[in-house]
């Protein structure tokens, strides 16, 4: 049963009287512009956990000129326990978006039990299509509770990763890149981070990594060979580092101009790094505004919108009346990156996602044809009652991002 959107903010406004934003007017960034719409994938909290991470992947049509599938893995988060998630689940749409599928919750992305009384499962999931195999890959890393919480560290994380089968409509179980045996894998993973796939057919995947007894994080990027099955590790670029708190983490990486450009996330501000084709990374630096004052962006991802013609950063920050929003995570920003200076340039701002009292933090970018790239995320309801008097309801929102001219990047 097909599920029909709950508004097209496109379109037209609700007559209710909680509207969706309009088209935002176009922003000019040189000579490209776009336009912001707004869209809700879906509505619900139980009053217990709220839909998280929901992140989109394309299948191209075989019909020329037919819109692709688009699907989003999302999970639930149960709002009283820290990073509790719920096995993946997943829904789709063919049609832009005008429609979406009945919410699907696979046996094979479900939580597993282990020894020692520990339930083990994949968050943080990101999918993207495999042009060479033809396959949508996704991946993540796996996190682990016991007795209904968080495991304490020393707690080890591996990559999972998943294939979905566009035929069967059936996602693999999920499995685990095989790292080489080296202490600072213990703990590492691709966790709601940006991957790239290569010309050749590899994967860029970009992990963040520490030993059992290291206090840390480090980002790096691996390479890793994809049959349309099984993901193998083959190298990683040398180590991006940062002493303290927590070191850098949750990296997302993408490609622009024959340059890769990774961000990461770090406890007090975030950090941009860049590097050319043989991946060797310049000296981390915090992300700033072109008069060289930070954003204002903490202890949160940040991800990438990539056009042809035109770099972007979507991110969260303080600053913007929202200091009643847990670490700031609400509303998101996006901005075009100065790629000679590394900043934002701070005159092209925009809220992409409104503010309505839930965080928006871990949220994700799928670029669904060369029209149209979408920013994906769902309300999270830390202490839901105060957040429900912001306006939060539970959405998860697929923001469109509608280009003037179409992106001329390499397109699954």
């Amino acid at each position: 049963m097909l599920t029909t959107l709950l508004t097209s903010a496109l379109f037209c406004l609700s007559a209710g009287p909680d509207p969706l934003p309009g088209p935002h007017a176009a922003l000019f960034t040189e000579d490209l512009s776009y336009k912001i719409a707004p869209d809700v994938v879906i509505e619900e909290f139980d009053g217990e956990a709220c839909w998280f991470h929901p992140r989109g992947g394309i299948i191209p049509s075989d019909t020329p000129g037919a819109p692709p599938t688009v699907v989003i893995t999302m999970q639930k988060w149960f709002v009283n326990v820290s990073d509790y998630f719920s096995g993946l689940s997943m829904i789709e749409s063919a049609d832009f978006g005008t429609t979406w599928s009945e919410v699907v919750t696979p046996d094979t992305l479900a939580w597993r039990e282990e020894e020692g009384n520990t339930t083990v499962g994949v968050c943080d999931f990101t999918p993207g299509w495999h042009p060479q195999t033809k396959r949508l890959l996704g991946m993540g890393h796996t996190v682990r509770y016991q007795d209904g919480k968080l495991m304490k560290d020393p707690r080890p994380r591996e990559t999972a990763f998943s294939v979905f089968d566009a035929g069967t409509k059936q996602w693999s179980a999920w499995r685990i890149i095989e790292m080489p045996d080296l202490p600072e894998f213990f703990n590492s993973g691709n966790g709601c981070g940006q991957w790239l796939i290569d010309d050749n057919g590899d994967l860029l995947v970009p992990i963040y990594f520490k030993a059992k007894d290291e206090d840390t994080y480090a980002t790096t990027i691996m390479r890793c060979g994809f049959d349309g099955s099984t993901i193998t590790y083959k190298s990683h670029s040398d180590p991006i580092r940062h002493d303290s708190p927590r070191g850098v983490y949750e990296p997302s990486l993408t490609r622009y101009q024959n340059r890769y450009y990774v961000t990461m996330r770090n406890d007090d501000r975030a950090y941009v790094s860049s590097a050319g084709p043989d991946l060797q990374f310049t000296p981390k630096q915090p992300w700033c505004f072109e008069d060289g004052e930070e954003i204002g962006s903490y202890n949160t991802q940040a991800h990438w919108v990539t056009h042809s013609d035109a770099l972007f950063l979507v991110y969260t920050r303080k600053g913007a009346n929202n200091d009643h929003i847990i670490r700031h995570r609400a509303p998101l920003f996006m901005s075009q990156v100065d790629t000679e200076k590394m900043c934002l340039i701070r005159s092209t701002e925009q809220i992409v996602v409104p503010e309505r009292g839930a965080m928006l933090g871990n949220f994700g970018v799928v670029t669904v044809s060369p029209n149209e790239t979408w920013i994906t995320v769902g309300e999270g309801l830390y202490k839901p009652e105060e957040a429900m008097k912001h306006g939060a309801t539970g959405r998860v929102w697929a923001t469109k991002i509608i280009w003037s001219r179409p992106n001329a990047l390499r397109l699954p």
